[in-house]
């Protein structure tokens, strides 16, 4: 038959008494205390690894690198990428609906997977569209009020907006070929 632990004390480290006052007849262990010390991480300046040299030394040891060659990544430069501006409820009106250019609206959600792999192409054509077009972004979960007025179900979606009006939507991550041939349509008209 089982016993039943009625109690259990537990002498936490903050709450023992400094090392030096122990004696040494003390049931009480003794608590050393290690300084960390406090490092200044240099500027990101991107991640190399390379072949371990282990793989080499130990002759009949297959490694996880054994069929490797050189991993290299590096991080990408994004001062000069155009961050498209984030829209509210409140400005909805004056800067889509009475835009004189056309303007592309991405409806995003932080949470969405899609939405981060149409983030950079949406960011690129607005760079190249830069005076022609006009590229907002609108998180759904901040501002419901569009994403329902415009029946907006899953995201990412784009919608073109011309004179006040929606012309046109595309449903979830696309290639930029069809942002662009979307986009190029409207500017002829």
């Amino acid at each position: 038959m089982a016993s039943l632990l009625d109690s259990v004390t537990v002498t936490r480290v903050f709450s023992l008494p400094i090392a030096a006052s122990i004696s040494s007849a003390s049931p009480v262990p003794s608590v050393s205390v290690r300084r960390v010390s406090t490092a200044r991480f240099l500027e990101f300046r991107g991640l190399k690894a390379s072949r371990s040299l282990a793989s080499q030394s130990v002759p009949n040891r297959r490694s996880r690198f054994a069929r490797g060659g050189r991993i290299a990544c590096e991080a990408q430069d994004t001062t000069a990428a155009v961050e498209v501006p984030n829209l509210s409820d409140s400005e909805w009106q004056t800067r889509v609906l009475e835009s004189d250019v056309p303007v592309l609206v991405e409806f995003w959600a932080p949470w969405c997977g899609p939405c981060r792999m149409i983030h950079p192409i949406v960011d690129q054509l607005a760079k190249d569209f830069a005076g022609k077009f006009k590229f907002y972004k609108i998180n759904t979960d901040e501002s419901p009020n569009t994403a329902n007025r415009y029946g907006i179900r899953s995201v990412p979606t784009v919608i073109i907006f011309k004179d006040g009006e929606k012309k046109d939507s595309i449903i979830g991550a696309v290639p930029r070929e069809t942002l662009e041939k979307t986009i190029e349509r409207f500017l002829v008209e």
